[in-house]
């Protein structure tokens, strides 16, 4: 029938749109893609206020039994239901092929012949601007992942200096780790999670310096900067300082 990519915006519940609302409300299936960002309340809370149960949609699920959802689209009103906007890494998705992106379920629903609704929100791409910063001055977005004992990878620094070389600033995304798995329990097939991490502004700092390092590249110490964590709530935080 219908599958619906709901945009659920920044903070809590109160941030869906009325017509991403009333698509929940509609809907016979209502799923939750809560591996790539998350919101500052629970699923309970999100609940009570849709008044429909939510089926979480984790990394395990979205890449390995999305079919499941998309089966469901056949003959049901399906909203996934994505934090921020539903697009806001199409660009990532282009660029990389992964297959875990809200992109991939849309183009393979059109693949299916299922019907799909875009239903859009803020997202962290446009909220940025809270800074101060113009957004028509931002150059290509980077993510930082967690550096892993020996696994560092520093590609984002090169294109946070392309950026720099431009005149223009860089939005860095921090990494997110929601139900993932030692190397050691996937190997042994154990059904183990390590506790969600969430990357720090200094973590981020500290490994944006030891990329520098690693490129030799000096300087980097005297670039201006801004943390914003919890955009959009009451309790957002913004800062500035040189790294």
């Amino acid at each position: 029938m219908v599958l619906t990519l709901v945009g659920l915006g920044l903070h809590d519940e109160r941030d869906v749109s009325i017509r991403g609302l009333e698509a929940i409300r509609e809907a016979d299936v209502v799923y939750l893609e809560n591996y790539t960002a998350t919101l500052n309340v629970n699923t309970s809370r999100l609940e009570r206020f849709f008044e429909k149960p939510i089926v979480l949609a984790d990394r395990d699920f979205v890449e390995g039994n999305a079919d499941t959802m998309l089966e469901a689209a056949v003959d049901k009103r399906v909203v996934c239901l994505v934090v921020g906007d539903p697009f806001w890494s199409v660009a990532e998705f282009k660029k990389t092929h992964l297959a875990t992106t809200h992109a991939d379920l849309y183009l393979r629903a059109r693949q299916r012949g299922v019907a799909v609704k875009v239903i859009h929100n803020a997202s962290i791409m446009s909220a940025v601007a809270a800074c101060g910063l113009q957004l028509y001055r931002f150059g290509e977005t980077v993510s930082i992942p967690f550096f892993d004992g020996n696994w560092k990878p520093v590609s984002f620094y090169d294109k946070i200096k392309k950026n720099r070389e431009n005149n223009m600033h860089t939005l860095c995304l921090l990494d997110i780790k929601v139900k993932e798995q030692t190397v050691e329990n996937m190997m042994k097939g154990n059904n183990i999670f390590e506790p969600p991490r969430f990357m720090t502004v200094n973590v981020a700092i500290k490994q944006l310096l030891e990329a520098a390092a690693m490129k030799n590249d000096e300087g980097a110490e005297e670039i201006l900067a801004f943390g914003l964590a919890r955009v959009g709530a009451d309790n957002q935080a913004i800062v500035s300082g040189e790294i």
